[in-house]
C-alpha cells in the first residue's frame, strides 16, 4: 500500500469539504481531499443514470446576489460555473393558496398583504421585522471573519454596530410564531402556512418551534441571490474541485476514507487507495460517522443532536417539455403536518445539460421503526401531492430514493440529512466556534453551524480552514 504525506486530508468532497480544501490549499498547504464517490458534492451533487442527470438533493441555492459570499466565492476562485438567477424564485401551491415568490422582496411582501382576509398593515410589520433581521445575519455570513472566535477587527466592528443587532434580541430564544403573534398574525392561515413550510425545508422544524431570528433569515432566502448553476449544482463542485487542484491540492474521488487513527504528530489516515500521514484531518462527515471511523462509540451532545434531524424520501423524475429551472413547495392537506409527503420541494432543472429534463421531488421522513414500510407510503403520498399541484408536468420514468439510499452512497448514519434542527432555545447559540471534534480533527457539513445550505456548509468549511491556518501558522 502506498503510504502519502499531507499537511491536511479531508474526508468527504461535499460543500463543506470543498470549501476548507480550496482556502488551505491557497494558503499553501499540502491538502487531500478523499471522496468516497466518483463525482463531488456529497448530499448536493448532481448525478446521472441511464442518461439522465439528476440533483441528488439539495437543490435551492442563495448567496449569488452582489455582495453575497457564493458570488465572492465563485469570483475569488474565478470558478467557470454559470449562475442564472430565479425570477419567480418559486411558487407555493396548496388547497386554496397559490402565490409566486418573485425575486423582488416587496412585490411578494404585497402579495400577502392584499390576499383576502390578509390584515396589510400587520403583514407589512411584521416582513420589515423580517428583513432586518435577516439584514444582520447575512452580512455576517457574507463575512465569516466577523464570526467566533473573535478577532480584535471583529470585535471592533460589533461594538460599533451594536444598534443594527437589537432586533435579533426580540426573537432569540422564541419561535418564528411568537413573533408572529406580536404582529396580530397568529390567526392569518395563509401567512402560517407558508411559513411553516419556508421553515421545514430551511431550518427542518415547523414555525412554531424554529428558532426566531434563524428562521427570519431563512425566509428571507429567497430574496438574497438565490440562483440556478447551469448544468446542476454538479458544475459548482467540479469547479471548486478544479480550482483545488489548480493551486496544488489533490482531489481523489473513488477514494473512500475507512480509518482514522491518532498518532503524536497528527492522523494516520486509511484510504481506499493508500495510508496517509496528515497533521490535520478536516471531516465532512456526521460526528458519530466520524466515531465510527476512529473505532468509538459515538457519543455525546452533538450526536444526539443530529440523531434529532430528518431522512429524506425522493422522486427523481424525467420530465417533458422546455424551460428555465424552477422550484414549487407544494402541500397536499394544510391541516397536517408538512412532512412525509404532505409537504413537497418539487425542483425542475432547466434542459441545458445533455439528455432528458428532470426534476428532483423531496421530502421529510421520520426515521426508526417501520421504516421500509413507510417510505413506500410516504413516496405514495409524494406521487399524488405532485399530481394534484403540479398536474402540468407530465412525467415519465419515476426512480425513488430513501434514507437507506443515502445512507448507502455517503455514508451517513441512518440516512441523516440536513443537519440539526434549528428549535427556539440558547441551545443552538452554543455552537457558534468552528468545531474540533478531537485535537486536529475539525467537523464541516450541515451538522455544525451555520448548518443547513450549500452556502452555510461553505462557510462553515472557510472558517474551520481560518482555524486550522492560524494554529499552524
Amino acid at each position: 500500500m502506498t503510504h502519502r504525506s499531507f499537511d491536511v486530508l479531508v474526508a468527504g468532497a461535499g460543500f463543506g469539504g470543498l470549501s476548507a480544501a480550496l482556502h488551505l490549499a491557497e494558503q499553501g498547504r499540502s491538502v487531500c481531499v478523499c471522496e468516497k464517490l466518483a463525482y463531488a458534492g456529497g448530499c448536493a451533487s448532481t448525478f446521472q443514470r441511464d442518461g439522465a442527470w439528476y440533483e441528488a438533493g439539495a437543490t435551492m441555492f442563495a448567496g449569488f446576489d452582489e455582495g453575497g459570499w457564493m458570488r465572492h466565492l465563485v469570483r475569488r476562485f474565478r470558478l467557470d460555473v454559470d449562475i442564472v438567477p430565479l425570477d419567480p424564485v418559486a411558487g407555493f401551491r396548496s388547497p386554496g393558496l397559490r402565490v409566486q415568490v418573485p425575486a423582488d422582496r416587496h412585490t411578494f411582501v404585497e402579495t400577502m398583504a392584499s390576499l383576502p382576509g390578509a390584515p396589510g398593515p400587520s403583514v407589512r410589520a411584521f416582513f420589515d421585522e423580517v428583513r432586518s433581521t435577516a439584514d444582520v445575519l447575512w452580512a455576517l455570513f457574507s463575512r465569516p471573519d466577523r464570526l467566533p472566535p473573535f478577532t480584535l477587527p471583529a470585535l471592533l466592528h460589533h461594538v460599533r454596530s451594536l444598534p443594527d443587532l437589537l432586533p435579533l434580541v426580540r426573537g432569540v430564544g422564541r419561535p418564528l410564531t411568537a413573533r408572529l403573534a406580536a404582529h396580530g398574525l397568529a390567526g392569518f392561515e395563509p401567512l402560517r402556512l407558508w411559513l411553516d413550510a419556508v421553515c421545514q425545508i430551511t431550518v427542518q422544524t415547523s414555525a412554531d418551534r424554529a428558532e426566531a431570528p434563524v428562521a427570519m433569515a431563512a425566509v428571507d432566502y429567497f430574496f438574497r441571490g438565490t440562483a440556478h448553476v447551469g448544468g446542476g449544482i454538479g458544475r459548482l463542485a467540479d469547479a471548486m474541485v478544479q480550482a483545488i487542484r489548480a493551486r496544488g491540492g489533490e482531489v481523489v474521488l473513488a477514494n473512500r476514507v475507512r480509518a482514522l487513527e491518532r498518532v503524536t504528530d497528527g492522523w494516520r489516515v486509511q484510504t481506499r487507495r493508500f495510508d496517509a500521514q496528515a497533521r490535520t484531518v478536516v471531516a465532512d462527515l456526521l460526528p458519530q460517522d466520524v466515531d465510527r471511523l476512529r473505532g468509538i462509540e459515538p457519543s455525546g451532545r452533538r450526536v444526539q443532536a443530529v440523531r434529532e434531524g430528518w431522512g429524506a424520501a425522493m422522486l427523481y423524475l424525467r420530465v417533458d417539455g422546455a424551460g428555465g429551472a424552477h422550484h414549487l413547495q407544494c402541500v397536499l392537506d394544510p391541516s397536517l403536518p408538512l412532512v412525509e409527503g404532505n409537504l413537497v420541494l418539487v425542483s425542475v432543472g432547466a434542459g441545458d445539460r445533455p439528455g432528458p429534463r428532470t426534476a428532483t421531488v423531496s421530502t421529510h421522513i421520520r426515521l426508526g421503526e417501520g421504516l421500509p414500510d413507510r417510505v413506500a407510503q410516504v413516496q405514495a403520498r409524494m406521487r399524488a401531492n405532485v399530481a394534484q399541484n403540479a398536474p402540468e408536468l407530465r412525467i415519465g420514468h419515476v426512480m425513488t430514493a430513501s434514507p437507506r439510499t443515502f445512507e448507502r452512497f455517503t455514508d451517513r448514519e441512518d440516512g441523516l440529512v440536513g443537519g440539526v434542527p434549528r428549535v427556539a432555545g440558547l441551545r443552538g447559540y452554543l455552537d457558534l466556534w468552528p468545531v474540533e471534534h478531537t485535537r486536529d480533527l475539525w467537523l464541516v457539513g450541515d451538522s455544525v453551524f451555520p448548518g443547513q445550505s450549500v452556502l452555510a456548509v461553505t462557510v462553515a468549511g472557510h472558517r474551520v480552514a481560518a482555524a486550522i491556518d492560524r494554529r499552524n501558522t
